[in-house]
């Protein structure tokens, strides 16, 4: 096992080797040895999303440590592979550098070496034109695999928060033209979905105890969530961002009016028409101090 006192911090062995200890079955950390992949995998989409909020917020410092978080992510799957003999982290660097070369023959040739600029035989006009390039390699890899899977849809993982997958499985239909032409029939077949979701609220009301009728308006909201998925990406918005930025906004909003309403004893017990008042104050606030 690797001291990883005997690297410099800013030295990835080190952190392996911090890894391998706590690994350790003769003095490692209870924790870390209990961890399986399955057990790991809700801590590594967290830490990707803690990364994801310090971008959103422009904290850099912040930024920093989460990077560092969801390494050790990398580092302790790696870890755990390498424990079974699948494969250790040095296969996973090696992996993720021969697709990035596979991947942009525009910038590098077989060997890895990047091509003098004014050499390359692959032109590559924009970012538009190397996605559809990228897609194009990754299609030839699952077949040159034998994916036999050949549909328009494949390569869509089922790990994907569901929003994500949504926004990729509508993104893939489009590019074989299976698409609305703009937002305008997205936000008709918007409103389209909210009254089928208001007729199954009535039904679910109707007879609560009834499973099918519950069904269908969860069926009917899933609708309903997959459209305004659509009306972002017919707008360029991406739909983390958007939910993280309403998400954002309520919390501001709702602690501003905690802050209010603690004069007259807080919000708890008051009536939702007190309570709205409290948040029209707090809404009214914030935009007056953007002004």
């Amino acid at each position: 096992m690797s001291d990883p006192r005997a690297h410099d911090r800013r030295d990835i062995a080190a952190l392996l080797g911090i890894m391998a200890a706590l690994r350790d079955p003769a003095g490692g950390c209870p924790w870390d040895l209990e961890q399986d992949f399955a057990s790991i995998a809700p801590y590594t989409i967290e830490e990707a999303y803690e990364v994801a909020d310090a971008i959103d917020r422009g904290e850099l410092g912040e930024l920093k440590d989460e990077l560092g978080d969801l390494l050790l992510q990398v580092v302790f799957h790696a870890r755990m592979a390498e424990e079974t003999g699948a494969f250790a982290f040095g296969d996973v660097v090696a992996a993720i550098c021969d697709k990035m070369v596979r991947r942009h023959p525009h910038v590098f040739d077989a060997s890895g070496r990047p091509l003098d600029p004014a050499a390359r035989a692959v032109a590559v006009a924009d970012a538009e034109q190397q996605t559809r390039a990228w897609e194009a390699l990754k299609r030839a890899e699952r077949e040159a695999r034998g994916d036999a899977d050949a549909s328009a849809l494949a390569g869509i993982s089922r790990g994907l928060p569901e929003w994500q997958r949504a926004v990729k499985l509508q993104h893939k239909a489009a590019k074989v033209g299976f698409d609305w032409p703009g937002p305008d029939p997205v936000i008709a077949k918007l409103h389209e979905e909210i009254e089928e979701v208001r007729a199954e609220f009535a039904a679910v009301a109707a007879d609560p105890g009834d499973p099918a009728a519950r069904d269908r308006l969860e069926d009917e909201l899933g609708d309903l969530l997959f459209v305004c998925a659509n009306l972002a990406r017919h707008a360029k918005v991406d739909v983390g961002a958007a939910l993280r930025r309403a998400n954002l906004k309520f919390e501001r909003r709702f602690r501003a009016m905690e802050a209010l309403a603690a004069a007259d004893g807080g919000l708890a017990g008051q009536s939702l028409e007190a309570q709205d008042r409290y948040w029209d104050l707090a809404k009214a606030a914030e935009k007056a101090g953007r002004r």
